[in-house]
């Protein structure tokens, strides 16, 4: 499969006239809890010749390539990904930090370097309560529910934990938020659930978890109480600015 995402890589570049210097597994697969029949989630960012930035037209900051059963890769442009990563946008920050990487040209290491500079931990603290709130009360209210809903909801709950206690970005890999911020009496069932997941299609369903959803209904609460004490960081454009014109191949000191 990675030759297949390789070459359709090399065929957005022909077919845009782009360049793409990060191209990553994002979703499940990159999580660490795919299904058997699970799709593959192909993100990647590209940069358009200098000359499109400076037309008077706008130009598409979004590359929607293949959207089947098995492939769904899409891309943003690098101006697109800097102006949100000023936001902090957690999206953006998991795809430089995916543990499968199908492409990365050396000037990445500048993008992941800004991450850093960049990671609000108030709004992405934020943003993983929300995405835990929106799938539990979406899919984890009933007595039925499908199992990977679990882990929609879970995911975030952990990743919150680990912002609050460290004040950086947390992992992408679910074991490794498991291992730091985890309850130890809640393994044995987690475990229990990905190993169910692992074997059941994308649809599975289970019974209600009663001891997941009343943990995840105390650390929503919990959470959303210790988010509005953080401090709202501070950042300007500069250091975005000289990236992308570097990445251009402009003088960024003029």
């Amino acid at each position: 499969m990675k030759d297949k995402i390789l070459q359709e890589i090399k065929n957005i570049e022909a077919q845009e006239k782009v360049k793409i210097f990060l191209a990553v597994e994002s979703g499940s697969r990159a999580w660490g809890f795919e299904s058997p029949d699970s799709d593959y989630d192909v993100r990647f960012i590209y940069s358009r010749q200098t000359a499109d930035y400076l037309k008077l037209q706008a130009q598409p900051d979004v590359i929607d390539w293949v959207l089947n059963d098995v492939l769904d890769i899409n891309g943003w442009d690098l101006q697109k990904a800097l102006r949100l990563l000023y936001k902090s946008n957690p999206t953006l920050i998991e795809w430089t930090k995916s543990p499968i990487v199908y492409y990365e040209a050396p000037e990445c290491q500048g993008l992941k370097d800004l991450v850093e500079d960049y990671f609000s931990a108030k709004k992405s603290l934020y943003h993983y309560l929300n995405m835990a709130k929106t799938n539990y009360e979406k899919h984890l209210t009933g007595e039925r529910i499908k199992v990977k809903k679990y882990f929609y909801a879970l995911r975030p709950i952990l990743a919150a934990n680990w912002i609050v206690k460290r004040q950086t970005p947390p992992p992408i890999e679910f074991d490794k938020l498991v291992e730091a911020e985890l309850p130890r009496n809640l393994m044995p069932v987690v475990q229990d659930l990905l190993e169910r997941k692992q074997v059941l299609p994308e649809g599975g369903i289970i019974d209600r978890v009663e001891v997941v959803n009343a943990y995840l209904e105390a650390e929503m609460i919990r959470l959303n109480q210790l988010a509005a004490d953080l401090p709202v960081e501070k950042v300007d454009w500069q250091k975005l600015n000289h990236y992308f014109l570097e990445v251009l191949g402009q003088d960024a000191t003029r």
